[in-house]
């Protein structure tokens, strides 16, 4: 049985895809021509398999602002790695119900726990800036909050020296689609990665010897 060979390194896996007979999808990453470069993967031979990988990839592609290569693979503009972040995007692309519509997510959330509108300024060379308005409560807490999230999901720096509100992307450049999926997530990052660490438990992927 012949098998794919030269994917890269696993960074992330779905033990079970609920929305496709449960089979374990991965997210694999390659080093090619000085750029980082994202495959999804399965080891699955069900009917229909290749077609639900080629959803999700479609998926991250409009989720993060990613560009299409060759092969179904995947890449961000600026060519960096952005691996944590990336592997966000694959985690919130696999969680969409098939065939549904995808948009851009907004750079702004209302803030449940404070009851705050929460916006993220792109301010150029891939900063951005974390502001609340409203009559909630715990502004400037709430704020540190999100950065730390934004920090944390996507392996962003802080800003410049004494900038608090501000995170930025090594990079320097603009990944703003990447930005409003974080953010989504940023409020309540604990919980999110105690949750995925849970998930992630629950399956391995197989070699293709082992699939049925």
């Amino acid at each position: 049985m012949a098998s794919i060979v030269n994917i890269g390194r696993r960074i992330e896996l779905l033990p079970i895809d609920t929305h496709f007979h449960d089979i374990t999808l991965a997210l694999y990453r390659q080093e090619l021509d000085a750029c980082t470069v994202f495959r999804v993967h399965t080891y699955s031979h069900k009917d229909g398999a290749s077609e639900r990988i080629q959803q999700v990839a479609n998926y991250m592609h409009t989720l993060g602002g990613m560009s299409d290569l060759y092969n179904g693979q995947l890449l961000f503009p600026c060519g960096e790695r952005h691996e944590a972040a990336c592997r966000r995007v694959f985690l919130e692309a696999c969680k969409i119900t098939p065939n549904t519509p995808v948009e851009l997510r907004p750079l702004n959330i209302l803030d449940k726990k404070s009851k705050l509108t929460i916006t993220v300024d792109s301010i150029g060379s891939g900063r951005y800036r974390v502001s609340s308005n409203g009559e909630g409560r715990s502004a400037d807490r709430r704020v540190s909050a999100i950065v730390g999230g934004l920090m944390k999901l996507g392996e962003m720096d802080v800003g410049e020296a004494g900038e608090t509100d501000t995170v930025r992307f090594a990079c320097g450049h603009s990944h703003d689609a990447l930005v409003g999926l974080l953010l989504v997530r940023a409020p309540n990052v604990r919980v999110i990665m105690r949750d995925e660490e849970a998930s992630a438990t629950r399956g391995v992927l197989s070699a293709p010897s082992q699939q049925i």
